[in-house]
């Protein structure tokens, strides 16, 4: 090979023909958007969306200002400012590979205690859409009530000390507090993470957190700032080694590139206060209704993740893509979604739940995308009350059935206990990693102790339709192995 070509917008020129470029003038960009938690997938969806209309000779004034709150936010800030802020797309469908630099990104504000430079920069008048990738689990939200959970450290830390925040949202009441008081108009909070109602639970997060300091202010965000709700889908694995390498096969040395799939959907409620860019022109779908989309995608999709994840995981089964070929995981995965899922699911304009079943079914299976299992596994004190148990509530209240979602809860409670059936030890993957494996050795010998984390469960598990089955199922995990437990669930 060739020597690499290291990524930068001097050495765009010097790209092979393959390589897509931005056909825009990055130079002549500014701002119009930070976004908060810049990964992965904020690089291969909203901003390529932006990317698209910029290519167009469009939304020049909208450019992306990367901002982060945690201290290894500085290490993607490091790598990316190192190569001005560019990344390299490569898009993965089952038969063809493709790469594409994008550039919609200008800047990335110092990772800082105290956040003085990112509430600033959102405090500057070109800022009008404030996005957020944070996690599913970056909300400060009880998974029993879904109230805000104001008595966090962090949280008490930024109520009481508003002009040095720790979170997010401390960062986005100050800036907001800055705005108010110099007479300018409030920014959009557009939150990008897979949650229900994310747009509801992002204002929230703002709206309590400035009330606890500043009654007023938090009265003139309810009033003048708008948090529309929206849902965001592609699956975007992490990079690593490999990742790096697909980089290098196109001739560019990227410290941080981005592999995704084909497919890209974004729904958003049009709701922003401060205008926005013409993303509709670029395939984003503009409704003053997305609850339905939301449901479709988070309890299929994002579910259908925790269904096949922790089972795979227990086995020792590395990508999802692996995991979908493994028969008995693949037909768990049909079944659990067809005749427990389904049933709780809404139709949206142009999609069944069951023809999103076969989507989802079909994206899942491309062995070009090596999606880890570890990935989609972690934080599953987050993602099992916000994607899974939602529809088993359902089931139970509708008196449909929900062997399957109780047997996903068994899987879980199984991987928890930190070992795989070969005997291997599973890594730390949540960020209440010690508590779960604490009660997932007591929930061997006595399986109702995993259902007793209300913060998790509420009270599901004083149901008993709910709390045989989950017994059930975890007693013959321990006792014949997860093989067993699919085969008398699938029937193969």
């Amino acid at each position: 090979m060739d020597e690499l070509i290291p990524l930068s917008q001097a050495t765009l020129h010097q790209l092979p023909e393959t390589v897509r470029r931005p056909a825009y003038d990055r130079a002549s960009l500014s701002p119009g958007i930070v976004h908060i938690g810049l990964g992965n997938f904020h690089r291969a969806h909203q901003a390529w969306y932006l990317h698209r209309l910029m290519n167009e000779g469009l939304a020049q004034d909208w450019a992306i200002i990367g901002a982060g709150i945690r201290p290894n936010d500085a290490a993607m800030r490091a790598k990316l400012l190192g190569q001005d802020c560019l990344t390299t797309l490569i898009e993965l469908g089952p038969d063809r590979i493709s790469a594409e630099i994008v550039g919609a990104m200008i800047d990335f504000v110092a990772v800082e205690a105290g956040n003085a430079a990112l509430i600033a920069c959102m405090a500057q008048p070109a800022i009008r859409i404030v996005s957020l990738t944070v996690t599913e689990g970056g909300y400060f939200i009880d998974s029993a009530t879904k109230a805000f959970d104001r008595c966090h450290p962090d949280i008490v830390h930024d109520a009481a000390h508003p002009d040095t925040p720790r979170t997010a949202f401390g960062a986005i009441v100050a800036a907001l507090r800055l705005r108010r008081a110099r007479g300018l108009r409030p920014f959009t909070c557009m939150s990008c993470d897979n949650l229900q109602s994310n747009g509801a639970i992002l204002r929230q997060a703002v709206v309590t957190l400035a009330r606890l300091s500043d009654p007023e202010l938090a009265d003139w965000i309810a009033a003048e700032c708008s948090f529309p709700n929206a849902m965001v889908d592609c699956i975007v694995p992490a990079t690593g080694p490999d990742e790096i390498a697909l980089a290098q096969g196109f001739g560019i040395r990227d410290a941080a590139p981005v592999t995704h799939e084909a497919f890209r959907q974004w729904v958003i409620e049009d709701k922003f206060c401060a205008g926005r860019p013409d993303w509709a022109r670029v395939g984003v779908q503009f409704t003053q209704d997305v609850h339905g989309y939301e449901a479709q995608k988070l309890r299929i999709l994002n579910a259908g993740h925790q269904v096949i994840g922790n089972v795979a995981e227990i086995m020792g089964i590395g990508t999802v893509a692996q995991a979908m070929s493994h028969p008995q995981i693949n037909a768990l995965f049909r079944k659990v979604q067809r005749t427990e899922i389904v049933p709780q699911v809404v139709p949206v304009p142009g999609m069944t739940p069951a023809q999103y079943v076969d989507l989802i079914a079909q994206r899942f299976a491309n062995p070009a995308i090596h999606d880890t299992i570890r990935r989609v596994a972690f934080d599953g004190s987050s993602r099992h009350p916000g994607f899974v148990l939602p529809s088993l509530r359902d089931a139970l209240a509708s008196g449909t059935p929900i062997e399957g979602l109780a047997l996903a809860q068994a899987f879980w409670a199984r991987m928890c206990a930190g070992t795989r059936e070969d005997g291997s030890t599973i890594a730390p993957n949540d960020p209440q990693w010690s508590m779960l494996t604490q009660v997932a050795h007591q929930a061997r010998s006595r399986p109702a102790a995993w259902l007793e984390q209300t913060q998790i469960y509420g009270d599901l598990g004083a149901q008993s339709v709910f709390r045989d089955s989950f017994t059930r199922w975890l007693q013959l995990i321990w006792a014949q192995g997860s093989g067993a437990a699919l085969r008398a669930y699938t029937g193969i």
